[in-house]
């Protein structure tokens, strides 16, 4: 492994550890929630992500996300204007969401009418999130991985504080909501604390050219994103408009294996991306697989294991979670966990260089034309559990023509657009050790937390060992050599 693809690695190990920690503090959330809501108010909660998610699909339309392609190659003058116009796209985006988040929206789904209904606070937080997401990524297209990473693990905390200290002291989930509003209007203004900072709130604001090239270059990602999302989220609506309020609470919970495998994928792709897009304007094609494929076998190494061990112990994690009241999510938990293997598999990141917008847009078409019929038919045979089974099928059908294509593009044959031998190794080490946890605790009979815990206990001493007999000793000990080593941050642009 060389110096600069061992740099990427320990950025990379930074921001996914600032990750996991972000979704640790929100795992964690939800325990509060559960025992401080009642399961209507919890759905109601629930459903409002649900859609706030979805218009984050939607109406920011890939505009920050551009900038992983537009800045790396511009001068600070050139900065500067991709940003702003990232900056102002999203104002507009934010008015946008809020008015679909309002009562004045006849098109809203009666699922969500008793939500909104009399409630200014969720369009003007629907506004507000929009706005503040580019802070999720700028730091990072800038390479100020260490900053990113105190902001994210930083801002998660004081949302959980807070949220669970008002739902505590209230029981009620209007102050709740009201709270989030006021989170989110904290972190719009560090996000423009950060732009003032290091690139100055000056122009140029707009020039229709760049304008017109940045939206061409994100709309097709927008558009493939948008349809992704609505893909798998697309269950999740399902369940809402089928079954009742805690019926979907019940489902939406199944769906937290999900932020996990992203968390993984986000940090480690924020990372790399920025390189395997140099990498491809030099048409270094070579080097640009090899990073991605790296990037897999790393997000595999961590999030095989979490996706096995959820598999084996469903019943006592959501049990302490989120309360025995929820144990309808305790099958689409383990059918989730099955699609997510493959969601492991980034591609997305190779498309966007190869600026393949509209063949992932109509390969997101055609697996949303797949996913939503299932899921209703699922849903309708099968209960809960065969609502998800749309995603699942989908997610696999995505992957295999995602790889035809970019085989096809850069004249590398899909056996060796990954490195499948390592990935099935670590699949096969992850399985092997949740395996021996769950079997050994079955001979027990211990409370939630204490399964939870022992079984954790036994899969991380059996994990490292199932490596080795998968023959999986080099990423074991390349992953534990790229967190021993740091790197210092590169000197910010004043």
């Amino acid at each position: 492994m060389n110096p600069s693809q061992a740099s990427l690695e320990r950025r990379a190990l930074s921001l996914g550890t600032a990750f996991a920690i972000d979704f640790g503090l929100q795992f964690l959330l939800p325990i509060v929630l559960t025992r401080a809501l009642d399961p209507h108010s919890f759905g109601e909660y629930r459903l409002l992500w649900l859609a706030v998610s979805t218009l984050m699909l939607i109406t920011p339309m890939c505009m920050p996300a551009s900038l992983y392609y537009f800045m790396p190659r511009s001068d600070e003058n050139g900065k500067r204007l991709y940003l702003n116009q990232a900056i102002l796209f999203l104002v507009v985006a934010g008015l946008l969401s809020g008015w679909v988040l309002s009562e004045w929206n006849p098109l809203l789904p009666h699922s969500m009418d008793e939500l909104v209904q009399g409630r200014a606070v969720v369009p003007l937080f629907a506004m507000v999130w929009i706005f503040a997401s580019l802070l999720d990524i700028l730091p990072t297209v800038e390479e100020r991985v260490g900053w990113q990473a105190k902001v994210i693990v930083s801002l998660s905390a004081l949302r959980a504080v807070a949220l669970s200290g008002v739902a505590l002291a209230t029981r009620e989930l209007i102050p709740v909501l009201w709270t989030l509003l006021a989170f989110a209007v904290f972190k719009a203004l560090l996000l423009l604390w950060y732009v003032a900072r290091h690139h100055g709130i000056r122009g140029p604001w707009l020039k229709r050219d760049p304008f017109k090239e940045q939206v061409k270059q994100a709309a097709p990602f927008a558009l493939s994103g948008a349809l992704h999302g609505i893909r798998t989220q697309g269950d999740q609506w399902v369940a809402a408009a089928l079954f009742t309020i805690p019926q979907f609470a019940s489902f939406s919970v199944a769906t937290v294996l999900a932020p996990v495998v992203q968390i993984f994928r986000q940090s480690v792709n924020h990372v790399f991306l920025p390189s395997m897009s140099r990498h491809q304007s030099e048409g270094d094609f070579a080097s640009m697989l090899a990073l991605n494929s790296r990037a897999n076998s790393m997000v595999a190494l961590l999030v095989f294991p979490l996706l096995a061990f959820a598999f084996v112990f469903a019943e006592p994690l959501i049990t302490l979670i989120y309360t025995p009241h929820y144990l309808d999510a305790v099958p689409v938990l383990r059918l989730y966990s099955i699609g997510l293997i493959a969601f492991v598999v980034e591609l997305v990141s190779i498309l966007f260089v190869l600026k393949q917008g509209a063949f992932a847009a109509r390969v997101n078409a055609m697996a949303l034309a797949i996913a939503l019929p299932s899921s209703y038919f699922g849903a309708m045979h099968w209960g809960l559990m065969g609502a998800a089974a749309g995603s699942v099928i989908a997610i696999y059908a995505e992957r295999l023509f995602s790889l035809g294509r970019i085989s096809r593009l850069t004249g590398t044959s899909i056996a060796k657009l990954q490195d499948w031998g390592t990935l099935a190794g670590i699949l096969a080490a992850a399985s092997l050790s949740a395996l021996a946890a769950g079997t050994a605790m079955s001979w027990v009979a211990l409370p939630a937390l204490g399964k939870l815990a022992a079984g954790a206990a036994l899969m991380a001493v059996a994990y490292p060992a199932a490596l080795y007999l998968t023959g999986q000793r080099r990423s074991l000990t390349s992953f534990i050599a790229s967190i021993r080593h740091a790197e210092p941050e590169p000197a910010a642009v004043k």
